[in-house]
């Protein structure tokens, strides 16, 4: 990868990695039009020495030694990030640990996380962790990167998607009542602001990646006025951007057709349930959710974590996690900070370790350990002599 230069603060979202396709005509889609969009938000800048502070939240279940890891492998690259690490329990009622994080990403303005477990079984006023956190940073943009990896056997092949879900509204807005004994009303949120920017943010994204079509997804065709708006505002922003092919597809279809040909999505954007559901789609058509990472932005911040939001508990601590999904959530992290060298260093790694050296945890239908797959890397990097300065 080239050396850092002066790019849009959204044109590192996916990254060049993505491109490993079988299909050598994929590899690389022109793009259609020379017009960018300006973002009005800039990564923080490094601190004395050229160092970064990053909020670290370990989460539940696996979250812990996987952050762990990508920790270790962070020194071991030299990446100039120092991590303020704030532990969220997510057993306990009081919000105080979930307001201290949503403190410290403000203060470092990017965060790496692990997923915070969330128990239905608790009663209605607690809420989501995770949903407390997009929605006090105003974090309205998941996008997720679902594409065939080198050496991941799977069904199908040559599937380079990107989801775009809205994060902070739809059915996740928590508002719910029982006001007669076995009637419940939830509330379904549909703001034509959220819909808007998310379209536009869709729209610019896709452009810069080169993306020559973008699909809403939606019921509108039962949710008239609710997901009828969320397509009408993608409708709108998409008159805007004529060099993207523009379509919608209801979102029950949407997920025969994933299964059936994945191959024919390019970029989708969604409201927040429906992008919960097809980014599980998508995750296990490539190989599971140890793979796949993801990232939430906002105007003022970010934060990265795998792609599904899975704690992992029931094989927490066994040291038999995939660590490949954290792993490339941190390359994001980094590439967001335009530490793109040092992303680029330990995304070869993990990628080569994926592909070649065969050495896969037991989600992939191996037998290799999490520590055994984090040291493959790391020799890989010492092997290929990324740690020689003239390389970072």
């Amino acid at each position: 990868m080239s050396t850092a230069r002066s790019v849009l603060a959204l044109s590192k979202v996916v990254q060049p990695w993505a491109r490993l396709k079988s299909n050598a005509a994929n590899v690389v889609r022109p793009v259609m039009c020379s017009r960018r969009e300006k973002s009005s938000y800039t990564p923080p800048p490094a601190k004395y020495g050229g160092r970064h502070t990053v909020t670290m939240i370990p989460g539940d279940g696996i979250g812990p030694e996987l952050l762990n890891h990508a920790r270790e492998l962070f020194r071991f690259c030299c990446v100039p990030v120092d991590f303020e690490v704030v532990n969220v329990d997510s057993s306990v009622t009081s919000e105080d640990d979930i307001n201290n994080a949503v403190t410290a990403i403000k203060r470092n303005g990017v965060a790496l996380k692990g997923n915070i477990e969330t128990n239905h079984n608790l009663p209605p006023s607690h809420k989501s962790r995770n949903n407390l956190l997009r929605t006090s940073l105003d974090l309205y943009a998941n996008v997720m990167h679902c594409q065939t990896l080198p050496g991941v056997q799977t069904r199908h092949r040559d599937i380079d998607i990107i989801i775009i879900r809205e994060n902070t509204e739809g059915e996740y807005s928590s508002l719910e009542h029982e006001n007669v004994p076995g009637v419940v009303e939830c509330l379904k949120i549909i703001t034509r602001m959220n819909s808007m920017r998310l379209a536009e943010f869709a729209f610019r994204l896709a452009r810069e990646k080169g993306r020559r079509r973008i699909t809403a997804v939606h019921k509108a065709n039962i949710m008239k006025l609710g997901d009828g708006l969320f397509l009408k505002c993608c409708k709108e922003v998409a008159a805007g951007y004529p060099d993207i092919t523009f379509d919608d597809m209801i979102v029950d279809n949407t997920t025969m057709q994933l299964v059936s040909k994945p191959q024919q999505f390019d970029v989708m954007v969604m409201p927040n349930l429906y992008g919960n559901v097809v980014s599980n789609v998508c995750a296990g058509l490539v190989g599971g959710p140890g793979l796949v990472p993801g990232a939430n932005y906002g105007e003022n911040y970010a934060v990265f974590e795998t792609a599904t939001r899975n704690t992992g508990k029931s094989i927490a601590n066994k040291n038999i996690a995939n660590p490949t999904a954290t792993l490339l959530a941190s390359c994001l992290m980094l590439d967001h900070l335009r530490l793109h060298d040092h992303a680029s260093v330990i995304r070869k790694a993990v990628l080569k370790t994926l592909s070649e050296t065969q050495l896969h945890t037991a989600d992939l239908g191996g037998q290799g350990t999490t520590s055994e797959v984090v040291q493959t890397i790391m020799q890989e990097v010492q092997r290929n002599g990324f740690l020689n300065p003239k390389h970072i």
